[in-house]
């Protein structure tokens, strides 16, 4: 059977679903149709309804109009977690242009090469020394030419913005402000051309530089229609009746697509905060109601691992879904257990609108699965060296093909061609397998499988063998060189507070039920803190240089 995933769906809903596919910025203005007067938003003790978040959109477009701003532009949001993201973002596709997506977590090199890379020529950011101060400094060096400079507290009553002596920087508030009857039209959604790009996207550039994966109207916006089919049409989720916290930042394309665009086209009730902080989100959840969280393994980590925590305060979740990396089954099952909260999973990447596969949330999750191909994407597994399908069960590389993947990397025709099948099917670069009845499981990155002694090592499996540790709170295995093996896994854990210290030795007599030999970490390092990617997930990438670095020393 080529598509085995077809039955798995649940009643209600359909994998050959229609996909409407509209401009984005129409999924904002069908919001306010529904719901005029529903919350939106809610941000430090202020709150934005869908009518009020429409119009300071509208008033943000004709000002960024104002100041150059025409189709085709590109337009930077520099920006963390605040009603100010939602505003940007609506407020450049409404002038007609392309959004590019900044991490406030990147170096300053990868910042300038973003700026020069993609084109941006004004940026939104807020006045905070750790966001305007660098941004500032790109005036002069780089092609920026305006920054739109936000206050935290704009949105709230009485705030108050400092002048601007550099006339590069205009002020927000000023252009929210400006009701001016000679204001310029808005580009009405109907005239988006679906296949132009609504987003420029950057990848993490493990290697190299970042390239941006050109996610037109008709992508993002299928993306959204197949997250729909299986949770709206299945049931798990309801116009106009959802609360969800928003701490992965919106700037990365899980909270963009799952949070932010689900969360209007279902009129959803967002809360939003900067960071993750456990007990500040257990607070929030239990304060506010919140039904739907989504996440990164390592907050499930940190959640399950909260003391405080009891399930009295989670009982308005209706679920939670976990993405952006795969979770340790060990660390599912603790989160659970504890909770006793339904915890999904799913897969997606960013070349991809952050969604390829979900959990349906019907029966009984597939611990340690990522779910069923989503509406109108096709999944297959191919042979890494040969291209080559593999059967069922078999392990490959991931490949997938559908109306939510990019139509290319900006400015790469050859990286755009080398990540393409003959065929159209995206190489993802994952890792896994599929089961008869359609089922997706990852094992790890293709970059990061190891060949040990001639033997491939997938470092995934051996972090889920050493989760099993109760001393573990979080792990990463890397390959290093290794004179006689070629490569050999070495261990890098956080232990949780108050565990009694490793020993690599002590560890490998823990392991000897769960791995081979093959796969036995041959060294441990402990560490306060492992390092992150800006949405929170454990990152190999800073280990992996280190680890090179010191290599190059001896």
């Amino acid at each position: 059977m080529t598509h085995p995933w077809i039955d798995t769906y649940p009643p209600g809903t359909s994998w050959s679903a229609p996909l409407r596919a509209t401009a984005v910025a129409a999924v904002l203005r069908e919001a306010v149709a529904r719901g005029p007067q529903r919350t939106a938003l809610r941000f430090e003790g202020v709150m934005l309804t869908y009518a009020q978040l429409d119009e300071a959109s509208n008033r943000l477009a004709r000002g960024l109009v104002r100041l150059g701003v025409r189709p085709g532009a590109h337009v930077g949001l520099y920006l963390p977690n605040t009603p100010h993201y939602f505003v940007g973002f609506f407020a450049a596709l409404k002038a007609g242009a392309t959004v590019v997506n900044y991490s406030p977590l990147d170096a300053g090199a990868v910042l300038a090469h973003k700026i020069e890379d993609s084109r941006t020529d004004l940026i939104i950011t807020l006045n905070v020394p750790e966001l305007a101060a660098k941004m500032r400094g790109f005036l002069d060096s780089t092609r920026l030419q305006t920054l739109v400079l936000g206050q935290v507290d704009d949105f709230g009553a009485g705030s108050v913005t400092p002048d601007e002596a550099d006339s590069r920087c205009v002020r927000f508030v000023d252009l929210v402000a400006d009701d001016s009857a000679a204001a310029p039209v808005l580009l009405p959604p109907e005239t988006t051309n679906l296949d132009s790009v609504a987003v420029l996207q950057y990848t993490g550039g493990t290697t190299g530089h970042p390239k941006g994966a050109m996610l037109t109207h008709a992508n993002l916006t299928s993306a959204l229609a197949q997250l729909r089919a299986l949770w709206l049409d299945g049931g798990l989720v309801a116009d106009g009746q959802e609360r969800l916290l928003v701490v992965l930042p919106l700037f990365h394309i899980y909270s963009m697509v799952a949070n932010m665009l689900l969360g209007l086209s279902i009129g959803a009730e967002m809360t939003l905060h900067q960071r993750f902080d456990t007990h500040t989100t257990v607070d929030t959840i239990a304060q506010q109601g919140i039904t739907v969280f989504f996440g990164v393994p390592t907050m499930f980590v940190a959640l399950a691992t909260y003391d405080a925590l009891t399930r009295e305060q989670l009982t308005s979740l209706k679920f939670c879904n976990s993405g952006g990396a795969p979770i340790a089954i060990e660390s599912y099952r603790r989160f659970v257990d504890k909770a006793q909260c339904r915890l999904l999973e799913g897969w997606g990447m960013t070349e991809t609108c952050g969604v390829g596969t979900l959990s349906t949330g019907s029966g009984v999750h597939p611990v340690g699965s990522c779910g069923i191909p989503v509406a109108g994407a096709e999944v297959r597994f191919i042979d890494i060296q040969t291209g080559e399908p593999v059967a069922l069960g078999a392990h490959g590389e991931l490949c997938i093909r559908g109306p939510n993947v990019m139509t290319g990397y900006w400015q790469r025709p050859g990286a755009t061609a080398e990540s393409f099948t003959a065929d159209g099917f995206l190489r993802t670069g994952d890792v896994g397998y599929m089961t008869p009845e359609g089922v997706v499981y990852l094992v790890d990155r293709t970059k990061d499988m190891m060949i040990c002694g001639g033997f491939n090592v997938y470092p995934r499996n051996i972090e889920e063998a050493i989760y099993r540790h109760p001393s573990v709170e979080e792990v990463i295995v890397i390959g290093v060189p290794d004179a006689y093996r070629g490569q050999t896994p070495k261990a890098f854990l956080k232990l949780k507070d108050g565990a009694d210290a490793l020993t690599i030795d002590v560890l490998r007599v823990f392991l000897a039920d769960h791995l081979g030999k093959h796969e036995m970490p041959s060294s441990l390092e402990i560490r306060s803190a492992l390092p992150k990617t800006a949405v929170g997930k454990l990152s190999k990438k800073d280990l992996h240089a280190e680890v090179a670095l010191l290599s190059g020393r001896t």
